[in-house]
């Protein structure tokens, strides 16, 4: 049977073999279906609340691609580790990818009730160093969250969290439970504010935007595979409804 290293070669020599055939079907001018391994790296919990749902449409429609996903919120090597493209929420993406703009992602500075009621309501981001914070690991600001009003004012505020994690389900989970201001994505807090287990904080201002890319190493030979994934993700998520 064949080792560990045996087996991922062999995945890899497999793979380049497909990328050969597709490249010989497109100088042909022939069709190319999509079709073969495609590996992925999302965050986590985009991945389980988000692309999990959009999943078994992509797989109806394109049945011959095989999908390898590695959720995970740090950023992967793509070179190292054989990612054929990665999903990142950001600002703004590494220079040295490429990247595809899919949609916009807003970030929201939100407590529970009881919270506010305890701590009082932020009405400038000043107030934040009263309140007990959890932050994101891996806010690409780190420990400063900045707000811009809707005049275009800009407020950073340095916080000194009470909790500090890699997961943004886990703060939310432990700001309903234990109370605590969070700021993070609306696909993860969005059920939580309709269902009014937490409320928005400071509606005259908002973090600064964020979007999801798709990031691969070279927009020249990108795969149909991975193409095509990017298309229905665009298609799907793409659009302000």
């Amino acid at each position: 049977s064949l080792t560990e290293a045996g087996q991922t070669f062999h995945e890899r020599a497999a793979q380049v073999v497909a990328d050969v055939a597709e490249a010989e079907a497109m100088a042909g001018a022939q069709s190319v279906r999509p079709q073969g391994l495609l590996r992925i790296s999302a965050p986590l919990s985009f991945g389980t609340r988000t692309l999990g749902k959009l999943l078994p449409d992509f797989r109806k429609r394109y049945p011959d691609i095989r999908l390898d996903l590695d959720l995970t919120d740090r950023l992967v090597d793509l070179t190292h580790e054989g990612i054929d493209l990665a999903l990142r929420i950001a600002r703004a993406p590494s220079p040295n990818l490429i990247v595809r703009k899919i949609a916009p992602v807003r970030i929201i500075a939100c407590a529970t009730p009881q919270h506010l009621d305890c701590f009082g309501r932020p009405e400038v981001p000043e107030d934040l160093i009263a309140h007990p914070t959890l932050s994101y690991a891996y806010l690409t600001s780190g420990d400063a969250w900045t707000f811009r009003r809707e005049d275009g004012a800009l407020e950073t505020v340095r916080i000194t969290p009470a909790v500090r994690a890699t997961n943004g389900d886990l703060l939310k989970d432990l700001a309903i439970e234990a109370g605590g201001v969070i700021v993070q994505p609306d696909f993860i807090v969005a059920d939580d504010i309709a269902a009014g287990r937490l409320e928005r904080i400071m509606p005259d201002w908002e973090m600064e935007a964020f979007n999801l890319y798709a990031v691969y190493l070279s927009r020249k030979f990108l795969s149909a595979k991975a193409r095509v994934f990017i298309d229905f993700l665009v298609d799907r998520l793409g659009h302000p409804a």
